[in-house]
């Protein structure tokens, strides 16, 4: 078998994800086929390229032998196809691509953005790992990505891109049966829910890690189901299960959203961008702007985003106030907390 760049992006993707599981879910494609594919090239090259263990995937000495040379020769063929892709898009009009993980703040946004860009195509394409999202803004495939990053969990970052911080530190609430002995509580003491079962899904980025130091910190081992946040919603509605959720979330008839005590889970949320990725838009004149949090980017001036990206900024944080704002319980913490997202944004 001759080995292509496809194989190479394979392999990076194994050592990036530590995981075959997560690595075939960041390519597209299902763990069996991805565990042909990398027997296929440990074959070919005649040996193995990584350690299978109980926690995951390591590389070997030759495996790191081989990423060495494969990862130059994959982000080469990266920026070949993000250049190729710029000199198309500068000839099929203004278009803007944007990624994100889950959020309320979505719809928002890109309303928002369809109002100040007429005439431009906008795509979303939402992803469940925030560093597939960062990969493919580095690559070209995206111009600008909305994403979390858990505390503890830091983001593997490609060289070169712009970043904007839109929340330093959102506390995540957690979602109960309404039923649910703690439900009728305000604020929910993680005590109180050692028996449950936990409900988390090991795709997203940092998730798991995050939760299972906040536990173990606790002095809490409760049992964990492992799903997407689909089907987390209808066991916790019938009482099988409880899980982690963003502030913004909405309750629903048979299920509620609280904060925790002391507000022991937290993520930072992020917008980041190629250098130059808003000019594909038709932005990249647009004036600076001043929208509701312009003075609270931590990273204003540092990341020189241009005046386009102010603008996609302060529609993102508007956006964001706005969900914020709608969630009740939301309201109440942001209230209690003293939020400046409470304050009116400057004229």
């Amino acid at each position: 078998m001759e080995l292509e760049v496809r194989h190479l992006r394979a392999l990076c993707a194994i050592a990036d994800a530590g995981s075959l599981h997560k690595a075939a879910r960041q390519l597209g494609m299902s763990q069996p086929s991805l565990t042909t594919q990398l027997r296929r090239i440990e074959n070919s090259l005649g040996a193995e390229l990584f350690s299978r263990e109980r926690t995951g995937c390591r590389p070997t000495l030759l495996g790191h032998s081989v990423l060495s040379r494969a990862r130059p020769l994959v982000a080469g063929m990266a920026v070949l196809v993000s250049e190729a892709r710029a000199a198309a898009d500068r000839s099929a009009g203004p278009r803007l691509r944007i990624g994100s993980t889950a959020s309320r703040a979505l719809a928002g946004w890109l309303r928002r953005l369809r109002e100040r860009l007429p005439g431009t195509d906008i795509s979303l394409q939402m992803d469940v790992s925030a560093n597939a999202l960062l990969r493919q803004v580095a690559g070209g495939g995206l111009d600008v990505a909305f994403v979390h990053e858990v505390e503890g969990c830091p983001l593997r970052v490609p060289a070169g891109l712009d970043r904007r911080v839109l929340v330093e530190r959102e506390p995540q609430f957690i979602s109960l049966a309404r039923d649910h002995p703690a439900a009728g509580s305000q604020i929910v003491e993680l005590a109180d829910l050692a028996a449950d079962r936990w409900m988390i899904d090991p795709t997203v980025d940092g998730e798991w890690d995050g939760l299972r130091r906040v536990l173990g910190a606790a002095g809490l081992n409760p049992p964990v189901l492992h799903g997407d946040y689909l089907t987390a919603s209808s066991l916790i509605a019938v009482g099988e299960a409880i899980a982690p959720c963003q502030p913004t979330s909405v309750p629903r008839e048979d299920m509620v959203v609280r904060p925790l005590r002391d507000d022991p889970l937290g993520v930072r949320l992020l917008l980041f961008s190629r250098p130059g990725a808003y000019e594909g838009a038709g932005i990249a004149g647009v004036g600076t702007g001043a929208g509701a949090g312009a003075g609270t980017d931590a990273d204003a001036g540092a990341d020189g985003d241009g005046p386009g990206g102010a603008e996609v900024y302060a529609d993102l944080e508007a956006a964001y106030r706005e969900a914020a704002l709608q969630a009740v319980v939301y309201r109440q913490w942001l209230m209690r907390n003293k939020s400046p997202l409470l304050r009116a944004p400057a004229a």
